[in-house]
């Protein structure tokens, strides 16, 4: 793909060229925030929500509490997902997708299921890349 310029101009052709240079950014941001692995998994496992904490601590593998706690919170700041507490003894608290956050569970199931797919392959081919 070519670039106008090294200045972080606008893309010239391909997928990026329609987006304003003074958004290309922001944009990232929100790629690195949805595309990270923790926000993939949570995104998937609370469409079936809403969920309390423990449940999606159980249904993510691998999750600590920390990045648990501070993916829930990304996930809220950018409106993917909603957190609803009850005043209830003990407290409640459930977690649910918002209709932004519906939109992208279709991709993140899609992203998910094939690397799942293709795991087997991709794992030869760093098994390869390693050796050599």
């Amino acid at each position: 793909m070519e670039v106008t310029g090294s200045s972080g101009g606008a893309a010239a052709v391909g997928p990026c060229a329609a987006i304003p240079a003074e958004h290309m950014a922001f944009i990232r941001t929100v790629l690195d925030r949805v595309g990270d692995k923790w926000s993939l998994l949570v995104i998937a496992v609370v469409e079936s929500g809403p969920l309390r904490y423990t449940d999606l601590q159980r249904q993510v593998p691998g999750i600590s509490q920390r990045m648990l706690t501070l993916t829930l919170r990304q996930l809220q700041e950018d409106g993917l997902i909603t957190r609803t507490a009850y005043a209830e003894v003990p407290p409640r608290v459930e977690y649910a997708l918002t209709p932004l956050g519906r939109g992208l569970h279709e991709i993140v199931t899609s992203l998910i299921g094939w690397a799942a797919d293709h795991h087997d392959e991709i794992r030869e081919h760093r098994a390869r890349a390693t050796a050599a």
